[in-house]
């Protein structure tokens, strides 16, 4: 477990500095999960520039906008380096589109969960699979339900260290680390997608929305789709 001082000394580092201080402290099993949004493009461009070793992934739900897979050849041609990629399991998927239709996400917010746990979570259930820390691009004023969530955090659930390095960034300090560096982005951004998902479930938003309100814009939830969910224990 990681001591008081290890987690200050993290906190107080610059993003490069803190994600290579967990793979000295972790020397295996640091994954970063990319969902290829502005914020998971710039960790992306940190890792591979400083060669730190995290293994990078992303899951193909198999309902992605194109623009996303375009993005995602973009970014392994000009890194050169790979990011693997996992998938829904098949058999799932056609047991819950059969049974249920091939929309019926937007019939409940039961059967969007549902659609969610199948197509993400157990995805990314196999993907953490043996991971020691598991990095994501969170940051808090993305939502309401993501405000409250430290840098780093222990899940009980996944027996591992949730690590989110740009939690206290702005929307401001993203935008010009992407202008500076010039890192590939997906262009649905420049049409008022901000955070960007499955294409059925995305939309542009309008001047003065949420940035979540074109995630699952037909509802009233919480927005979330079960990868992020306070289901963790704070380190303190």
């Amino acid at each position: 477990m990681l001591s008081p001082g290890q987690i200050q000394q993290i906190e107080e580092s610059t993003v490069p500095e803190a994600i290579g201080l967990v793979t000295q402290l972790f020397s295996e099993g640091v994954v970063f999960s990319s969902s290829l949004g502005q914020e998971d493009q710039v960790l992306t461009d940190i890792i591979f520039k400083n060669n730190l070793p995290v293994k990078i992934f992303t899951i193909d739900t198999g309902r992605l906008f194109s623009e996303t897979y375009e993005l995602l050849d973009r970014t392994t041609a000009r890194y050169k380096k790979n990011i693997d990629v996992f998938f829904p399991e098949a058999t799932a998927v056609e047991q819950f589109v059969n049974a249920k239709g091939i929309n019926s996400f937007y019939d409940t917010v039961d059967n969007r969960k549902e659609c969610c746990f199948i197509r993400k979570v157990k995805p990314l259930n196999r993907a953490l699979k043996g991971a020691k820390v598991w990095i994501t691009g969170l940051r808090a004023e993305q939502s309401g339900n993501r405000e409250q969530m430290p840098m780093i955090e222990w899940s009980d659930e996944k027996q591992l260290y949730k690590f989110n390095p740009l939690i206290r960034w702005s929307y401001e300090d993203m935008m010009e680390y992407i202008k500076q560096h010039n890192v590939p982005y997906n262009h649905l951004h420049d049409k008022g997608f901000i955070s960007i998902g499955c294409a059925p479930c995305t939309r542009a938003i309008e001047p003065g929305e949420d940035a979540r309100a074109g995630r699952w814009w037909w509802e009233t939830s919480q927005k979330e789709c079960g990868l992020h969910e306070s289901v963790t224990k704070v380190v303190v």
